[in-house]
């Protein structure tokens, strides 16, 4: 203990000595002016004392390393960092690199502990006498200490204590270079230290530094280059050769001049190096820091958005964007180059970036929710023809756009959620156009409600009056999807639809339950569209988009982030009834027939939402799903009728014709590779649906009729007005759904009125000879339809 205590007295005085030679000589030895009143009675007593009060250990400071964003084939997409940093092993930095910090900095390192007396008064007058700082008054030690408390400073009242001009920081300062003496060998401290510092221009650490100004390793560095970057320590940005060469070259020429008075390099060495160009612009490596500097700005920034909403890297989003940049954290994501690439070779043949409308596409993989590309047209910053937003992406992060209204995509939805209810493939319900809804009730989550007065919407395409789901799908006519959302009911697409991720990108609220829901409500992006019908491929098996699929700290130990997270949202035979539908949308008959390539099996939807100002095809196979998008997204919105796309302007914009070709050379490129595969066909279940035959009401009074259905177990509604029939007028002329089809229990069914105008008059024959095959059954059985493939086995003429 004694001999610590006198080794103590012994800094103490020189410290003293030290400070009372600053004073007297009223200088700045780098940077320790000491204030001569600030001495007064500051004894060596009171100093010692000081001194016992600070830490007898100096706790190392964390260095902040880089981050690296990979591929998922380990391709780098952005580096983050807060400074630019490669930490190195003194062994693998240049001899002469070690032998040039030492001799401008602290020349007697080796020599003296954390105080050099000697070196400080001799670099005192030494810059006194030139009337500059040419030699540093700290050790080396002592300049890895300060650099380390500013390091450590989190606020900047502590960076400005860290910095401070007085003699209070000085002696503390002074006193953790006695600890950090103690605690780590010469080496270990000029290691510490060379990894520390910044050398200018964005470059932290030797490494980094060696890499930025001259594109080689520290290892590799020579004696003009070891001298330039021992140069820029004392002022990274003063000396920084890439603003200012001429001054960079002069603090050069003095390391150099210092290393052959001491005699470290030879005069032949010193020449050589003095006429060597201070730096090759050439060679100068650009710190591309960030996501806006990577290849693919979007997709990283969402990544980050990830990244800083997780626990495991803070408390707060401020701690977690901290750690991320400085924790030298190794990120792998989903993305897959080859995928990003087709994707947006498939958005730059089909549009530019200057377009006033803007096109967008993301590809994600069923069953594991993994996003393989985001592509749009407008590139990453604020110049014509660049953006901020990612188009793809919800509005959960500041550069998330938060999508666009997705139009009869929905109708998919209203597909899964009818096919769950038990309505058959083959259900047909009269579709005219336009439909007077006007009056007609439905029902929510909230409870039921009424559609106003004058809502009469109508059909975009050509479509038989009565088509199954699978016709009604193929030409998406917006009249029978319309009657079958109220038959299903608005709350079990809501949930199901949100069950598969679909929500408002703009407010992250549930998508509203309005009567016109399964023609497209709220506003969606391409990355939840195309997930949402991965999960149809995948079979009903539902996977939150994940882009982050591992990170390991910068000692390669895992950091735990979440995985894949799959649920089964759907039955498997649900998804397959919905595959089903949507892959006769592919063929020759479907709006997307001519998007249909390959020869796996396909299935996708169009959307276009009213005034066509955005316009949809969202598509998969079993593989790979994607939905792409062309929209305007310039305020206020206007219709895509004549904006221009791909420097063209748009005549009739629609979900197959504008948006498909973009899905399609997408996918078509990125499927190359994959094997052929199939969906799994629908059950007969599935197909025929889970039906409970109606009773027979035609010719009833409408009353009697509804009270009939209603105690079999059906919703009734009487349309209003009436219809030509050869029923008796004000009787019932026939139901929708058709008597012959049956109907899912607890389903609507709508009575039709007749008035007559078909009736048989009087005198005329009611029937007609007909000739009966062999075997055929010569009564009618009104409850055993042979049009109902629930029935297969019926016989006869059923009813209409």
């Amino acid at each position: 203990m004694r001999v610590r205590e006198k080794g103590d007295r012994g800094v103490v005085q020189s410290v003293v000595l030290f400070l009372g030679v600053s004073v007297l000589s009223g200088a700045l030895a780098a940077g320790l002016a000491i204030p001569f009143a600030g001495l007064a009675g500051f004894t060596t007593e009171k100093t010692s004392d000081t001194l016992q009060d600070l830490p007898q250990q100096f706790d190392e400071v964390p260095l902040k390393q880089k981050s690296t964003i990979l591929a998922a084939d380990g391709t780098v997409i952005a580096t983050l960092a807060e400074q630019n940093r490669v930490p190195v092993k003194l062994k693998d930095v240049a001899p002469i690199m070690q032998k040039a910090i030492v001799a401008i900095e602290d020349d007697r390192f080796y020599e003296h502990g954390a105080l050099d007396a000697k070196g400080t008064l001799r670099a005192l007058l030494q810059n006194q006498s030139s009337g500059s700082v040419q030699q540093g008054g700290s050790s080396i030690t002592q300049q890895y200490v300060k650099i380390s408390l500013v390091e450590k400073a989190k606020t900047p009242a502590e960076v400005a204590a860290a910095t401070a001009d007085t003699y209070q920081r000085k002696v503390a300062e002074l006193r953790y270079a006695v600890a950090v003496e103690k605690q780590y060998s010469k080496n270990e401290i000029l290691e510490k230290y060379l990894n520390l510092a910044n050398f200018g221009d964005g470059a932290w650490g030797i490494q980094a530094a060696a890499q930025h100004y001259f594109s080689v390793n520290a290892s590799q560095l020579t004696l003009p280059q070891a001298a330039m970057l021992a140069g820029l320590v004392k002022n990274p940005t003063g000396y920084d050769p890439t603003n200012n060469a001429k001054r960079a070259k002069d603090r050069r020429d003095v390391v150099i001049r210092r290393m052959l008075e001491l005699n470290v390099i030879s005069v032949a060495q010193a020449n050589s190096a003095l006429k060597t160009p201070v730096i090759d612009p050439n060679k100068v490596r650009p710190n591309k820091l960030g996501c806006g500097n990577g290849p693919y700005p979007f997709y990283c920034e969402y990544v980050v958005a990830e990244l800083e909403d997780n626990p495991a890297f803070g408390k707060t989003k401020t701690e977690r964007a901290n750690y991320i940049k400085t924790a030298g954290l190794t990120i792998r994501t989903s993305l897959d180059p080859k995928i990003q690439a087709d994707a947006q070779r498939s958005i730059d043949t089909h549009s530019k970036p200057t377009d006033q409308a803007i096109a967008a596409i993301t590809i994600v993989e069923p069953g594991t929710g993994l996003v393989k590309a985001m592509a749009q047209s407008r590139g990453y910053g604020s110049k014509r023809g660049q953006t901020a937003y990612n188009y793809n992406a919800p509005k959960t992060y500041p550069g998330g756009y938060g999508g666009f209204q997705n139009g009869s995509t929905m109708k998919a939805f209203t597909i899964a959620a009818a096919i769950q209810k038990g309505i058959p493939l083959n259900y047909k319900i009269n579709s005219p156009s336009p439909l007077d809804m006007g009056g007609m009730k439905y029902s929510t989550c909230d409870g039921p409600r009424k559609i106003p007065d004058g809502y009469s919407p109508k059909n975009s395409t050509t479509n038989v009056a009565d088509p199954t789901m699978i016709e009604a799908a193929q030409k998406s006519t917006n009249t029978y999807f319309l009657q079958l959302s109220l038959r299903v009911g608005l709350c079990p697409i809501a949930k199901l639809a949100g069950s598969l991720g679909m929500y408002n990108a703009q407010n992250l609220k549930p998508l509203e339950q309005v009567a016109s829901m399964t023609l497209g409500v709220d506003y969606v992006t391409p990355l939840q569209l195309s997930n949402a019908y991965a999960a149809f491929a995948a079979r009903g098996m539902y996977c939150t988009p994940w882009l982050i699929t591992s990170v390991k700290d910068s000692a390669n130990k895992s950091v735990s982030v979440p995985g894949a997270n799959c649920k089964q949202v759907l039955a498997p035979e649900v998804a397959d009834g919905v595959n089903a539908v949507l892959h006769q949308v592919m063929e020759p008959n479907g709006t997307g027939g001519k998007l249909k390539f390959g020869k796996s099996d396909l299935a996708g939807k169009t959307g276009t939402i009213n005034d066509a100002k955005a316009v949809w095809y969202a598509g998969y196979s079993t593989k790979l799903a994607a939905a792409a998008t062309v929209a305007d997204a310039s305020v206020p919105y206007t219709k895509l009728q004549n904006q221009t796309l791909n420097g063209k302007r748009i005549n009739d914009p629609s979900g197959s014709g504008t948006a498909g070709p973009i899905w399609e050379a997408a996918m078509k490129a990125a499927l190359q590779g994959y094997p052929t595969t199939r969906f799994v066909a629908p059950t007969d279940k599935t197909q025929r649906g889970d039906v409970k035959s109606l009773p027979f009401v035609n010719g009833m009074n409408p009353e009697d009729a509804a009270n009939k259905l209603r105690q079999a177990g059906f919703e009734v509604a009487i349309a209003s007005g009436t219809v030509n029939s050869e029923e008796t007028a004000g009787t019932v002329a026939y139901t929708d759904p058709r008597q012959r089809d049956g109907a899912p229990a607890g389903s609507l069914v709508t009575i039709y009125v007749s008035n007559g105008s078909k009736q048989v008059k009087p005198g005329k024959p009611t029937t007609t000879q007909t000739v009966q095959p062999p075997g055929s059954p010569t009564t009618i059985n009104p409850n055993c339809p042979p049009w109902n493939p629930k029935y297969p086995n019926c016989g006869g003429r059923g009813h209409r």
